[in-house]
């Protein structure tokens, strides 16, 4: 299993290419998992890798819930292993990030080997030698084609809602399954409405390539279809490929992204909502058949849209730091220069103020000033650089500073977690002397550690020679050496994530200071020095009767201690102490007593329609 979000599939177009060109073993298999995000919510570019994983010619399931990805994950390694392809998996936060109640047998699924396709000579597996030309042809003639077969075969494709009248066709996949069932839900169109006023709905599970012998049967007798899919138009596509030749009467309309006179009903930008596909759906089931429930929903949906849409004050939420992020430190710089922005938690700070631009893709961290050195006068700029970023490709956007001998610092930030996708650890093995190793093999001279414990890089003899070292306070004074020396200069930041050193401090992984800070309300003049030294949001304001002054969140805090720089009286240093905590409500019994739900026996078994 290969996993990736939607700009590694980019960025492993070449591998994809190779690796399903050369085959999967008769026994092994290969599923390729992309994580899309369609509303650009934790991405640089909103983005979905259907049309990445076609131009590799990789088969593409798209499950539309928990059981879905279950069941399609055991059918796509069957699939790969038959066609001897690489299978796309399409997977959005709305399916990964939820839960369900799923049935995990593991012999639930009957998966069935085609019978009506006839492998070519040697079979679709991997071989060696294996000539490029010779990839091609069976690829191209054979390999597409035992995909759809083998979906076929295992009914991945279905019809979920039949009329034996139907005259509307709803094609859809994944997340917009859902949300059509839960638009039809809105207009009052249950099962049995549907068959009575000829609505017939088809699930996709293979979106490419598009198993034509079950799209052409669902299409036959049909006067309309209508295509609900997120992002481009890739199954109306292909399903508009397929009944080009179809004679005119018998060639039911289509429309998706657009209708035909050109509107854009569907758009491809965002997320489809339910209430939006609701009314496409509503105009073409009001040709010819209507009722009041349906006329009051809409009523009901235009109404919330316009009230959506009335003028009202916008407060954007905007994001920030963790209290006790590094970040919080490291991304300040000094006066009179300017950093670059990346890939992760550091890219907020280019809403804050500190002189921090810009966003790049992994591994580009700095190329935009090489393309900018020469035609400024400007002579140096600083570039935020993760550690999780510098493992995946950031050592490459270093490698090329150091060719064009542009005059930039690199600050690693090393903060021991790839914190903006949940915190997991760095995929490998990565230290702070394994950075100072690697950046000087490129070329790096210059090499300045920074850390909120540099006590604990006492044996020095494991970094290269001439690396230096400095508590974290001297950040501001480093940076301002740093930016005068010729050429490509390295400052790694060594403090661990606030949100991960919380988990380990819980699970007791990590030694958690005796100690907390205060302020003395009483003594506090409301400067609020300590949150401009800190950068912190468990620093809040506090009403007091004596005006505003500053407060500790004790709940949120992470002591991360930089509260403490600024010169202030009003600090109070508590050691041994902790927030009084309440009591429980003692209902341990009562939820202990919980009788078992009642198991329905009369449920559909996964993988029947």
């Amino acid at each position: 299993m290969w996993y990736g979000k939607g700009p590694g599939v980019d960025r492993c177009g070449d591998v994809f290419k190779h690796g399903n060109a050369a085959g999967t073993s008769r026994m092994g298999g290969v599923l390729a998992l992309a994580a899309d995000d369609h509303a650009c919510r934790s991405s640089t570019l909103p983005h979905g890798s259907e049309g990445e994983f076609e131009s590799a010619m990789m088969p593409v399931l798209n499950p539309a819930g928990v059981q879905d990805i279950l069941d399609m994950g055991l059918l796509g390694w069957a699939m790969s292993r038959y066609t001897g392809r690489w299978i796309g998996f399409k997977t959005i936060a709305e399916t990964v990030e939820s839960s369900a109640s799923v049935n995990v047998n593991p012999h639930q699924l009957d998966i069935l080997l085609p019978k009506d396709f006839e492998m070519p000579a040697g079979g679709l597996n991997i071989r060696w030698p294996d000539p490029p030309l010779d990839q091609e042809m069976r690829l191209h003639q054979y390999a597409v084609k035992a995909a759809q077969a083998f979906a076929r075969a295992n009914h991945i494709d279905k019809v979920v809602v039949d009329s034996p009248k139907a005259r509307l066709g709803i094609v859809t996949t994944g997340k917009s399954y859902l949300d059509v069932l839960q638009a039809l839900e809105y207009l009052g169109i249950d099962r049995k409405v549907a068959e009575e006023i000829g609505i017939r709905v088809y699930k996709v599970g293979m979106t490419w390539p598009l198993e034509p012998v079950g799209i052409r049967e669902f299409a036959r007798g049909l006067e309309d279809i209508i295509v609900v899919e997120e992002k481009r138009s890739f199954i109306e596509r292909q399903m508009k490929e397929y009944m080009y030749n179809w004679e005119h009467g018998a060639r039911p309309s289509i429309i998706g992204k657009y209708d035909e006179e050109e509107n854009w009903v569907l758009p491809s930008t965002n997320e489809l909502t339910p209430a939006r596909i609701a009314r496409v759906i509503a105009a073409r089931v009001q040709r010819f058949f209507r009722s009041e429930q349906m006329d009051s929903r809409l009523q009901w949906i235009a109404a919330k849209e316009k009230e959506l849409a009335a003028p009202r004050a916008n407060f954007p939420r905007v994001p920030h730091y963790c209290s006790g992020c590094p970040h919080n430190s490291s991304t300040v710089v000094p006066e009179g220069s300017r950093a670059l922005g990346g890939i992760g938690c550091h890219y907020m700070v280019t809403w804050m103020d500190r002189k921090t631009d810009t966003f790049t893709h992994m591994g580009g961290e700095g190329v935009t000033w090489s393309g900018q050195a020469p035609f400024t006068d400007e002579k140096h700029v600083f570039q935020n650089l993760g550690d999780g970023t510098y493992f995946h490709s950031g050592s490459l956007a270093i490698r090329q500073s150091i060719a064009a001998k542009v005059n930039i610092t690199y600050k690693i930030l090393y903060n021991d977690a790839v914190a903006m996708t949940g915190g997991q650890p760095v995929d490998g093995t990565l230290t702070v002397p394994d950075i100072a190793h690697r950046v000087r093999s490129e070329g790096v001279k210059t090499i300045v550690v920074l850390s909120d414990d540099i006590e604990k890089w006492s044996d020095r003899s494991i970094f290269p020679s001439g690396v230096e070292f400095f508590d974290r306070a001297e950040l501001d004074a480093q940076q301002k050496r740093l930016r005068d020396v010729p050429g490509t200069s390295v400052l790694i930041f060594d403090q661990t994530c606030a949100a991960e050193k919380r988990r380990r401090r819980k699970r007791g992984k990590m030694p958690d200071p005796a100690k907390r800070t205060a302020i003395n309300s009483l003594v506090c003049e409301g400067c609020g020095d300590c949150g401009v030294k800190s950068n912190c949001v468990s620093v809040l304001p506090k009403e007091t009767e004596y005006g505003r002054k500053r407060e500790i969140d004790q709940s949120n805090c992470n002591k991360d201690f930089s509260c403490v720089k600024g010169f202030c009286p009003s600090f109070v240093t508590i050691k041994g102490g902790g927030p009084r905590k309440r009591k429980g409500t003692g209902n341990k019994e009562l939820l202990a007593n919980l009788p078992e739900p009642q198991v329905r026996s009369d449920l559909e078994q996964p993988g029947t329609s």
